[in-house]
């Protein structure tokens, strides 16, 4: 008689095979899952609108050509223009704008309505602008929506800070060769970097979320750094009520 026990030759049940099947595919499948999601990590483009992926030239113009379609914008920061320092919060929209600028010592407030510009300031800055000698002039003007003649420096001054079509183009220009691909976020939106000059010609960061929009500009040459946010949101521009306006262009000329 043999000492070795009988092979069984019997198949397993087939309930049991089944669930062998299941937890080999299981397995499988989570293999899978687990590189995919490896792939994804390591790709720094996953989930986004796919800019990342182009040319630092074709960024760039993405990102002028959805600001151009945008109705508004806001602009916050500072810039250096002319040598002067300018401390910024404008929204603008096609027909109009409206914000604070501080320069120096001096803030006021911006609103444009089509062609109407009014500037709110306090007496102080009115004294500034128009010479020591004019301190009545300057009484008459201070905490009023002046609504300043486009021949007046002020206007020739402060009006491109609100005029959309002609402010974006000037501030997105970038000077000198252009690279990118260095990620990073601002305000929680994921960006592609694009970098001018090395740097020095100035630094970009356009969303990679939704529309590439611009949302943040390091200026060439130390020139100041501007956020670009709120893109195509509402913007209410409304006219001072007539008692709060003075027409500097004509009160002043006759009261003066």
């Amino acid at each position: 008689m043999s000492a070795n026990p009988p092979v069984s030759t019997r198949r397993p049940p087939d309930g049991i095979r089944r669930a062998g099947r299941a937890l080999r595919t299981v397995a499988v499948c989570a293999a899978l899952a687990a590189a995919v999601a490896g792939c994804a990590a390591d790709d720094p483009d996953a989930g986004t609108n796919g800019v990342g992926k182009l040319s630092a030239r074709q960024i760039e113009s993405r990102a002028r050509a959805a600001a151009v379609g945008a109705g508004t914008v806001r602009l916050s920061g500072k810039l250096v223009s002319e040598g002067a320092t300018y401390t910024l919060d404008m929204r603008l929209a096609k027909d109009g704008a409206r914000g604070e600028l501080t320069t120096g010592t001096a803030s006021f407030q911006l609103l444009r309505i089509g062609d109407a510009l009014y500037l709110k300031a306090d007496a102080a800055f009115w004294a500034g602008e128009k010479g020591s000698g004019s301190g009545a002039t300057a009484a008459k003007l201070g905490g009023k929506y002046v609504k300043v003649p486009a021949a007046d420096p002020v206007h020739r001054r402060f009006s491109g800070f609100t005029d959309k079509d002609t402010l974006l183009p000037a501030l997105l220009t970038l000077h000198g060769d252009l690279t990118a691909g260095k990620r990073a976020t601002v305000d929680g939106v994921r960006t592609v970097q694009v970098t001018a000059g090395a740097g020095s010609g100035g630094t970009l960061d356009v969303s990679l979320e939704g529309q590439p929009y611009p949302l943040r500009l390091q200026r060439a040459g130390g020139a100041g750094q501007i956020k670009l946010a709120d893109w195509g949101k509402s913007l209410d521009l409304k006219a001072p009520a007539p008692d709060q306006v003075v027409d500097y262009g004509k009160q002043i000329a006759r009261t003066g």
